[in-house]
């Protein structure tokens, strides 16, 4: 049993591997790693990387050298005995040694422990390997430190430095990377002042490091043991310097990331994977000694909240610099969040951008439409007044006739005696009388025929128009042998409207009513227009005849476009009727009379104000 006084070493051997198949078929692999905790995440990654690449059956043991930064050979024999009495019946397949205690123990005692087994040696520098001592069966996976190229990024970023703190521990290997750094460093001191904690407790390095002069920096190399010769776990002397320190600290490991503000910093993740795939093609049969490694350096990388705090301008950070722990900008952190609504929102502005279109284009359809309807409209009128046409000329000719025979009688008086003062004033008072008859007809029939390029809405009387589109009609009555009545209201009716609208209206109903009459007797034919009020709300105007009424399966279908019971009729005039009707508001329909004929009416909202 190995005595207190051999705390030199302390061993934990774990079997990690289950037996997949006979001990003899399965390769046995031992790890072997410096410092204790120190090197347990390197361990880990190694292992789990050959237990991924390697599919065959395997076993792993583990050791550690928990006091490998001490240095005492005298003691190293009793710890390789324990070794070789914990592993009697193993003949190892590859030893993994991690970090330079254990390589350089492994080293020493390789033949009295495994004899010919293949080594991989890794997580040390380049500088720590025994070049001599290296055989065949050894391959190196190292990495490279340089000092001087962190202290040179120190000064590109922080160009006002003047004051550079070397963090260094006091074991037999910092001692020796101390010799290393202070000749790679010697070319700065003309530059800056280089001062050295590996004389100081670590107690010592924090207070030293808490009251620093202005313009200094702390470079973290290695710190394992310190002068006082107490242990310290890395992270875990990085971390307590970073709580006190006034000034940024770099270093080479992104084992320290977190606390430092950057340097050349080296992963020794990369480096555990790349020493595992080592490994796994020694275990496939490769001589170690022809696997070729280059050494892992560092790449220049920054903690993006070291840099905010010490005032680092990203604009000094060397090119290719990579910059850690920025908080992520809106578009990394709700990219797909802000992708989803600007989709959204375009589909949304398409949506609203084609609404508005549409309705661009259906405000200049239902232009174009109302522009079509008024031509109809307006054509409409016209072929009623084609229709009235020979009424109309029977009309005028009267007061023509009375004009012309009044004029040749006055030619007769004075060609008799020019002193017939009584009798032409009688005839000229005729012949006034005459034109303005004819004048009236001629007026309504070219209101009438007024081509409406907009509705001409004013408040009338529909009395009014009821009684101007009398005279239109009483002619084409009078012509067919149709008497006419009229019952106006004993109220005026004020609506909103278009007059010559709705006497177009008026006398579309009255033709086709006179239409309906054609086949009666004369003495049966009456046409009625009459007017009233509903409740105080709506004007209503009824046009009736004494025809033969409508079929009851042709009410609903008279006011259609088109649809039409004449020979020679067109089926607009009664649609016309119902548009114009419908545009001020209000409603038409048909109806049979119980004596006989049909009815048709149309109401239309009263106006509040009164007619002028």
């Amino acid at each position: 049993m190995i005595t207190r006084c051999a705390v030199f070493v302390i061993v934990s051997l774990v079997l990690l591997a289950t037996m997949n198949g006979a001990a003899a078929e399965r390769k046995q692999v031992l790890l072997l790693q410096s410092l204790g905790s120190q090197w347990e995440g390197t361990a880990t990654t190694i292992r789990n990387e050959i237990d991924r690449l390697y599919s065959e059956p395997l076993d792993i043991y583990e050791a550690s050298l928990a006091d490998a930064g001490f240095s005492n050979a005298a003691i190293e024999a009793p710890f390789a005995d324990y070794l070789r009495a914990l592993l009697p019946n193993h003949d190892l397949d590859l030893i993994v040694s991690i970090g330079a205690p254990a390589v350089r123990f492994f080293q020493r005692q390789r033949r009295q422990l495994f004899g010919s087994a293949p080594m991989v040696l890794t997580g040390l520098e380049e500088r720590n390997v025994d070049l001599a001592a290296l055989t065949a069966n050894d391959a190196v996976v190292s990495a490279t430190i340089d000092p001087a190229p962190i202290v040179e990024l120190i000064l590109r970023v922080l160009p006002e430095t003047r004051n550079v703190v070397i963090v260094v521990g006091n074991s037999p290997t910092e001692k020796f990377w101390l010799g290393q750094m202070r000749t790679a460093l010697e070319r700065f001191t003309n530059r800056v002042a280089l001062s050295w904690f590996n004389e100081l407790s670590f107690e010592e390095m924090l207070e030293r490091a808490a009251a620093l002069p202005p313009r200094s920096a702390i470079l973290f190399a290695l710190l394992s043991v310190d002068a006082a010769g107490v242990r310290y776990g890395r992270k875990e002397a990085v971390a307590r310097l970073h709580t006190v320190a006034n000034a940024p600290i770099f270093s080479h490991s992104d084992d320290y990331l977190g606390n430092i503000a950057g340097g050349k910093i080296r992963s020794g993740q990369e480096m555990a994977r790349q020493a595992a795939s080592v490994a796994v093609r020694v275990l496939r049969g490769e001589t170690p000694g022809d696997i070729k490694i280059s050494p892992i350096s560092g790449a220049p990388k920054f903690d993006w909240r070291e840099m905010q705090r010490w005032g680092i301008s990203e604009s000094r950070l060397p090119p290719g610099s990579a910059v850690l722990f920025r908080p992520p900008t809106a578009w990394e952190q709700y990219r797909w969040q802000i992708v989803a609504i600007a989709s959204i929102l375009l589909v949304q502005a398409a949506m609203i951008g084609g609404l508005l279109l549409e309705r661009r284009r259906r405000q200049l359809a239902e232009t174009e439409s109302r522009r079509r309807l008024m031509e109809v409209i307006h054509l409409n009128r016209t072929a009623a007044a084609g229709a009235l046409s020979a009424s109309f000329a029977h009309e005028l000719n009267q007061p023509l006739a009375a004009i012309l025979s009044n004029v040749e009688a006055a030619e007769v008086l004075l060609a008799d005696d020019p002193k017939h003062d009584d009798e032409l004033n009688y005839i000229i008072a005729d012949i006034k009388e005459a034109d303005e008859r004819a004048t009236e007809i001629i007026a309504r029939l070219r209101n009438l025929l007024k081509k409406k390029h907009a509705d001409e809405l004013q408040i009338l009387d529909l009395n009014d128009t009821i009684g101007d589109a009398l005279h239109l009609l009483k002619p084409e009555a009078t012509k067919r042998g149709i008497a006419l009545k009229i019952d106006r209201a004993t109220t005026a009716l004020p609506v909103r409207a278009d007059p010559i609208h709705l006497q177009q209206v008026l006398m579309n109903l009255a033709i086709n009513g006179m239409d309906a009459m054609a086949n009666c007797l004369p003495e049966k034919r009456l046409l009625a227009l009459g007017a009233t009020t509903k409740e105080g709300a709506a004007a209503e105007v009824s046009v009736s005849d004494s025809g033969a009424g409508i079929p009851g399966d042709k009410l609903k279908q008279i006011f259609e476009t088109f649809y039409t019971t004449k020979q020679q009729g067109t089926g607009l005039g009664l649609s016309i009727a119902r548009t114009i009707i419908e545009t001020y508001g209000g409603k038409i329909w048909a109806e049979n009379r119980a004596a006989g004929g049909a009815v048709f009416r149309f109401s239309l909202p009263l106006c509040k104000a009164s007619v002028a």
